[in-house]
């Protein structure tokens, strides 16, 4: 009944909604988060948080990954993520995951802004629909993650009777050994978890929508255009008195509040005379996150723990480089260094 109150009042101008921010702004959502009101908060984060560690988004006109696919001759851009184009032709895929591949990037501000939640008991849950890992590089575990879109951390075969999995490591080998990775046990395509068009999402993404939406108190969303279902309509799941927050480049997410009841869009409203909860903040994610930061005091500590993780990743790439090139001579501390980032990606 709350929900159908407060949604006639906002489509038909029943009533008036419950205030749920002191004002729609920035600081005002970081005093809800200080408050005693805020204790659990999902983030919901796309391709543009990972743009300023050198991975391209999808749609960016110019610079979006569609945009540049050429090189590959495929029938159209989204092909290259098709499953039926993927058993046909893997090549153009492999040739496009060696330049992707997890291992090459570093987290973002974004990412150890997420980090941050979790250190202060906050973080619910982050939904991603990014497959580079670089949440789990920046210490979220299996637990605080849903990869909506799967990931490159575990890898399956395809043929129908098999499945075999796979490890990070050893799709790696064969990626960087221009070898197209083939099964040990059946001979078919080895395929990252990553979920391509015409392929069901995880059955966990489902499970814990159900458990995690009715528990939120915040909703932050960050680097997506909300354009690719069912991810897109999860801005609708949670209950109306929960502020929603968007950290993007452009608006997004708003639409038709009737279309949001039957999980078709997020009917975000923000700027309307009938805007009640929904914040937004346009610009580059890592400094929505850092301005977000600063209004919570955390944004030193923030800063802080960037540079120490970064200077842990070089450092473990620099004695990755030193093992390689003094094979015989690597000394078992070099070792346990150039594990770091890859053991991070792996929890």
């Amino acid at each position: 009944m709350d929900f159908l109150r407060n949604l006639f009042s906002r489509t038909l101008g029943i009533g008036t909604p419950e205030k749920v921010l002191d004002e729609l702004s920035l600081e005002s959502v970081s005093k809800f988060m200080l408050s005693e009101k805020c204790k659990n908060v999902i983030c919901m984060v796309g391709a543009g948080i990972s743009t300023s560690a050198g991975i391209p988004d999808f749609r960016s006109p110019g610079s979006g990954l569609y945009a540049n696919l050429q090189k590959y001759n495929l029938p159209y851009p989204e092909a290259i993520f098709q499953i039926g184009y993927f058993k046909e032709n893997p090549e153009p895929f492999f040739a496009l995951a060696r330049e992707l591949f997890p291992g090459q990037f570093k987290p973002t501000i974004c990412h150890y802004f997420m980090r941050l939640l979790k250190e202060k008991g906050l973080l619910l849950r982050c939904y991603s629909q990014n497959i580079d890992t670089l949440e789990r590089v920046a210490g979220l575990t299996s637990e605080d993650l849903v990869e909506a879109h799967g990931t490159f951390y575990s890898s399956h075969c395809v043929g129908a009777f098999c499945g075999a999995e796979y490890s990070l490591s050893w799709m790696k080998e064969k990626i960087f050994s221009d070898l197209i990775p083939k099964c040990e046990k059946c001979n078919n395509l080895v395929k990252p978890d990553i979920v391509f068009f015409g392929e069901s999402l995880p059955s966990r993404f489902f499970s814990a929508v159900k458990s995690d939406f009715p528990k939120v108190d915040l909703l932050i969303v960050m680097g997506t255009s909300l354009q690719v279902q069912p991810f897109a309509s999860l801005v609708s799941k949670v209950s109306s008195k929960t502020p929603r927050l968007l950290i993007n480049k452009e608006l997004t997410g708003q639409g038709d509040s009737f279309l949001s009841v039957l999980g078709l869009g997020g009917g975000m409203d923000f700027d309307s005379e009938k805007a009640y909860r929904d914040v937004a903040w346009l610009g580059d994610c890592d400094d929505g996150c850092l301005a977000l930061a600063d209004f919570l005091g955390w944004k030193a500590e923030l800063e802080e723990l960037v540079k120490k993780e970064h200077a842990e990743i070089d450092a473990a790439a620099e004695a990755a480089k030193k093992k390689e090139s003094k094979p015989d001579n690597s000394s078992k501390e070099e070792s346990s260094a150039a594990n770091t980032s890859d053991d991070k990606a792996n929890n």
